[in-house]
Order: C-alpha cells, then structure tokens, then sequence
C-alpha cells in the first residue's frame, strides 16, 4: 500500500459509518494543517464520486486514517 498523499492523522472510530461525519472530520484536519482549498475540494469531489467503500478509499488515499 502506498503512502496517502497528505501525512495527517484522521481518527474515524466512532463515526458510525456516517459519510458525513467522516468527510467533515478529514476536511477539518485538513483545513487545520492548511492544505489548499483546491486540494480540500477535490478531495470531496472524488469521495463523493461513488458509494461508502469508494469514500473509505479516497480518504485512505488522501490521509492516515488511524
């Protein structure tokens, strides 16, 4: 497995499988170690593009999910 593209830490446990809570957790970190808004933007975009697994695999590609 390759490394994510941005090394920050997401803890998801405790999300429920929300999508919701799992986009917003990772945006937030995100915005907090100022990564472009662009880059925030299409992080949601492709998360968005398919179903709950798509989504786990996005975030996994973008950021250490913990």
């Amino acid at each position: 497995m390759s490394s994510p593209k941005y090394n920050i830490d997401v803890e998801l446990t405790g999300n429920d499988g929300n999508a919701f809570a799992i986009m917003g957790k990772t945006t937030s970190m995100m915005r907090r170690k100022k990564v472009p808004k662009e880059e925030i933007d299409e992080y949601q975009k492709q998360a968005m593009s398919g179903d709950y697994d798509h989504l786990l695999r996005t975030t996994m590609e973008w950021v250490n999910v913990c």
